[in-house]
């Protein structure tokens, strides 16, 4: 019995380091799907209005998760007796993540370059740990704070000098209002899924049902479309099935076997893959001070994602 039971702990690791394997590859491969997303939607946006190619791609996608949802028992279940003030809530964070934060992404992506809004995206950090201090109370250490400033300085040097010639003034307040949006719904978010009464799938596919509903019926209202071809269908249905509903799932269970830390590193990969599909797929070169603030930027970033990482693991 004693040597069964002896044989049975590196039966034990091989199993656990297999699963954690699988989630890290499976979390590798959602970021991959997540960050050729830029470059399909620049493809689709010039044929499709952007409010009705995000709608459609997230209304899709949202019928996806609500039919996974539906399928287990344990999920219907957790739907049950939930009070007004919890569907609020997820209905607040529809509109502000998805028909806020999602519409005006591909409507900034009309007027600004990928590796541009990616740029201001990747300071979404930085604005979260500004708004947690009063709303979370979670106040950043000194070494966070050097790295947000490390993060400032690149997006100053990107911009370098700051005259904007070339750059669609408008599409840079979208995009500013797209990374505001994005800064409150991760702050939503994270209140809402630090009380880990609801299943991430659950949270998921209820606030995307809301929030693509009504972006959808924005786009339908205020853009104008002409029958789609089979290509823009074809790109609309990759982005709902493959980049939204499948890639959702799949990160969802890789966090099931990954620490937050571990999250955060592989999600970092994102802004250098974005910016070499642009390169490839976009024609989008930066120039040498660019790069000098892109690579300052992706530092501050990854590292104050790190420290938020580390602090999290160590409260649970």
């Amino acid at each position: 019995m004693n040597r069964l039971l002896g044989d049975s702990v590196p039966m034990e690791k091989q199993t656990s380091k297999r699963s954690h394997l699988i989630a890290v590859a499976q979390a590798c491969f959602v970021t991959v799907l997540w960050s050729s997303s830029w470059v399909i939607i620049k493809f689709g946006l010039e044929e499709i209005p952007p409010l009705i190619f995000a709608g459609l791609r997230y209304s899709i996608a949202s019928f996806i998760l609500l039919m996974l949802i539906g399928a287990r028992v344990e999920r219907r279940a957790a739907l049950k007796g939930r009070t007004r003030k919890w569907w609020a809530i997820l209905a607040v964070y529809g509109l502000i993540y998805i028909t806020a934060t999602q519409g005006t992404q591909f409507l900034a992506l009309n007027y600004l370059p990928a590796i541009t809004l990616s740029l201001l995206l990747n300071l979404t950090p930085i604005f979260v740990l500004a708004m947690s201090i009063p709303w979370l109370k979670e106040t950043p250490s000194r070494i966070e704070i050097f790295f947000i400033l490390v993060g400032v300085i690149g997006v100053l040097i990107y911009f370098y000098p700051l005259d904007f010639v070339g750059v669609s003034i408008l599409g840079l307040l979208i995009g500013m209002f797209s990374l505001v949006s994005n800064s409150l719904s991760s702050i939503i978010g994270r209140a809402i899924n630090r009380a880990r009464d609801t299943p991430a799938l659950i949270v998921t596919g209820i606030s995307m049902s809301i929030g693509s509903l009504i972006l959808l019926v924005l786009g339908f209202t205020t853009e104008v479309v002409a029958p789609l071809s089979l290509t823009s269908w074809i790109l609309i249905l990759w982005l709902a099935v493959f980049n939204t509903a499948l890639a959702f799932t799949l990160w969802n269970r890789a966090m099931r076997d990954l620490r937050a830390i571990d999250t955060t590193l592989i999600n970092s990969t994102m802004m250098p893959q974005i910016i070499l599909l642009s390169i490839l797929f976009l024609g989008e070169f930066p120039d040498a001070i660019s790069w000098v603030g892109l690579i300052l930027l992706a530092i501050g970033i990854t590292a104050v994602q790190v420290f938020q990482a580390r602090k999290r693991n160590g409260q649970q």
